[in-house]
């Protein structure tokens, strides 16, 4: 192929990027225990992927009461920094780019997962039929439906707002090249977002402007610590993950991309609805985004190799994420080049475990490679 928009280079804010692929979060509840440290099984993880341009790491709890689930990693202790330390040198070591995701779940947990805390969200409004992954220690590790969460208090808002800060700086001690904001998929700052969630009448609450509030004040104190050129931003404007539903997401979801272009964040990662007869998103609301943030737009959810070109020369995305092929297929990149077929992914495997089904998928082997027409 002559022209291949997808291995077109990138500048995203300093970062020279090799390609247009991005490798996106995926939870793979692997941390070592206790402690919820990042190890040199996920820094081999990694680094089998660093062909994408942009690797965005696994949601990382920027404090324990942010975790939803059990064997997540965080960022907020000395040993958890230097065990993502190790990851970020691998990634590095083979020409890799890798961003941080920062993540408080609110109310998306259960008290096994937190000790024994109530959880906290924008309101206190229970996530319905949402169920977690949790190991307290005694029971058999399993599934459990979350709990009715406590409202935030300004001194708790004021609080994690300050998390959030020191997680974007523990993220640079560790080596990362920037930071992701989860903002999407029905978590904390969601929760804050989108109307069914929130319920306040004080300053976060109410009007569009309330409600985009934290998201605001999270992203300047991150901002602020590390430069917006360091700082990215996950949403999913159709997304019904986790119980948060918006009464008008196109509104709320244009509106939160003019104010992350005002912030002037290096990207907007948008998350696609990717279950079985999920809402498609509406080629003009993709345009209207498109006009409302004029920094680097990343796409996710459920894309092919031509999709992914389709969406590239259509404008709309400047690069694409490609989430559970990159499980099975560590040499994506170069699949994709090729147009060499994609192994699938062992969904028994995806979450907790050791290395079989995270470290060990084979890259395409050049003896029985068909040649490239």
């Amino acid at each position: 192929m002559s022209h291949d928009n997808l291995f077109c280079p990138l500048r995203l804010g300093q970062l020279h990027l090799q390609n247009r692929i991005v490798m996106p979060p995926m939870t793979r509840s692997r941390a070592s225990q206790p402690g919820d440290m990042a190890n040199a099984m996920m820094a081999t993880y990694y680094a089998q992927r660093a062909g994408a341009g942009l690797i965005i790491g696994e949601g990382t709890q920027i404090d324990p009461l942010g975790k939803g689930y059990a064997w997540t990693p965080g960022i907020y202790s000395p040993e958890q920094v230097a065990g993502w330390k190790q990851v970020t040198d691998a990634v590095h070591a083979k020409g890799g780019t890798m961003f941080a995701q920062l993540w408080h779940v609110g109310r998306v947990t259960h008290p096994d997962n937190i000790g024994g805390a109530q959880p906290i969200s924008a309101s206190a409004i229970k996530a319905d039929g949402v169920k977690v992954f949790v190991d307290n220690g005694s029971d058999a590790p399993g599934f459990v439906e979350t709990v009715t969460p406590r409202a935030m208090t300004q001194a708790d808002i004021d609080t994690v707002v300050g998390q959030f800060r020191q997680a974007a700086r523990n993220a640079m001690d560790a080596g990362f090249d920037g930071i992701e904001l989860h903002a999407a998929n029905g978590y904390l700052i969601n929760q804050f977002l989108d109307s069914e969630s929130n319920t306040r009448t004080d300053n976060y609450g109410g009007s569009l402007e309330n409600r985009l509030r934290f998201l605001k004040e999270v992203t300047e104190v991150i901002s602020a610590e590390i430069g917006a050129d360091r700082v990215g931003v996950r949403l999913a404007p159709l997304t019904t993950l986790n119980g948060t539903v918006d009464a008008n997401p196109e509104q709320t979801y244009l509106a939160a991309a003019r104010l992350l272009g005002e912030l002037n964040v290096t990207y907007l990662h948008i998350a696609e609805a990717d279950w079985d007869d999920a809402p498609l998103m509406p080629d003009n609301f993709k345009q209207g985004l498109r006009d409302a943030f004029p920094n680097t737009l990343i796409y996710a959810g459920k894309y092919d190799g031509e999709r992914a070109r389709a969406a590239l020369k259509a404008g709309w995305a400047d690069m694409i994420g490609f989430g559970r092929p990159f499980v099975a297929n560590p040499d994506l990149p170069n699949r994709l080049r090729h147009g060499y077929p994609w192994a699938p992914h062992d969904p028994a495997t995806l979450f907790g475990g050791a290395e079989q089904g995270l470290i060990d998928y084979p890259v395409y082997q050049a003896s029985t490679e068909p040649q490239p027409a």
